[in-house]
C-alpha cells in the first residue's frame, strides 16, 4: 500500500521533461525494474506522458529497428533525482492508469480512517446499542473482508431493526458478506418476531396475515 504521506508529498511537486518542457505525471513505479528484475527504491516516478515529446515520438522507430519490438521510450525521474532516464513501454496506454491523483488520494485516506475508526467501535457498539459502525463498515465495499463479517456477526447483536433498508438497498460485490447479512437479518427478525412483506418488503409482525403497507393477504 502507498504511503499516503509521501505519495501527497510527492504528487504536489513540480518537475518537466527536459525534451519537451511538459510537466512530468506523479505515477506509481511498476512492481519491478524491467532492467534487473529489482525494486525501484521508490512507490513513485515522475514520467513524461506526452505523446509529442520527441523522446516517445522517435523512440518507436529505434525500438523497432534495434530489437525488432513494438515499443518506445518515457522520460522518467525518479524522487529526489537530478538527471532522469528513458524508460522503454510498451504501448501509449502504459503508466497512464498509474497516475497518482491527490484529490482521489485524500478521498481514499478519508475512507480509511473512516474505517478504522468503525473497526475500533465495534468493541463497544453491542453495548452502546450503536448500529453506525457495523452498518459502515457492512456497506463499505472497500473495506477489509474479515471486519466486514465480524460486523456481520455482531448485527443481531445490536439488535436495530433500521439497518434493514439501508442493507436490502445496497448492492453487495461479496458473496460471503451478502450470505452472512442475510443470515444475521434472519436472526434479527425473528428475535424481534417480525418478517419483511415478501410483496412490498416493508417489516411486518410475524403473526400477521394481512400487510399493513400493501394491504396483500399473506399465507
Amino acid at each position: 500500500m502507498l504511503c499516503y504521506d509521501t505519495c501527497i508529498k510527492y504528487a504536489q511537486e513540480k518537475h518537466f521533461c527536459p525534451h519537451c518542457n511538459i510537466r512530468l505525471s506523479c505515477c506509481e513505479t511498476p512492481p519491478f525494474h524491467i532492467g534487473d528484475g529489482l525494486g525501484w527504491g521508490s512507490d513513485v516516478m515522475f514520467i513524461c506522458l506526452n505523446d509529442e515529446c520527441p523522446v516517445y515520438v522517435k523512440g518507436w522507430e529505434h525500438i523497432d529497428l534495434q530489437y525488432g519490438h513494438n515499443g518506445t521510450y518515457r522520460y522518467m525521474l525518479l524522487p529526489g533525482e537530478k538527471k532522469g532516464d528513458f524508460l522503454m513501454v510498451g504501448s501509449p496506454d502504459a503508466f497512464t492508469g498509474s497516475i497518482i491523483d491527490p484529490e482521489a488520494l485524500k478521498q481514499q485516506n478519508v475512507r480509511y480512517q473512516n474505517e478504522k475508526k468503525a473497526l475500533a467501535q465495534l468493541e463497544t457498539c453491542v453495548e452502546e446499542k450503536n448500529l453506525e459502525p457495523v452498518l459502515a463498515l457492512i456497506l463499505d465495499e472497500k473495506a477489509g473482508l474479515e471486519g466486514r463479517l465480524r460486523s456481520c456477526r455482531i448485527l443481531a447483536e445490536v439488535n436495530d431493526l433500521n439497518c434493514i433498508d439501508s442493507i436490502r438497498n445496497h448492492e453487495f460485490k461479496n458473496t460471503d458478506v451478502e450470505q452472512a447479512v442475510n443470515m444475521a437479518i434472519i436472526t434479527l427478525l425473528k428475535a424481534n418476531f417480525k418478517k419483511e412483506c415478501p410483496y412490498c418488503a416493508e417489516i411486518i409482525k410475524q403473526q400477521a396475515k394481512i400487510c399493513m403497507h400493501c394491504n396483500k393477504e399473506l399465507g
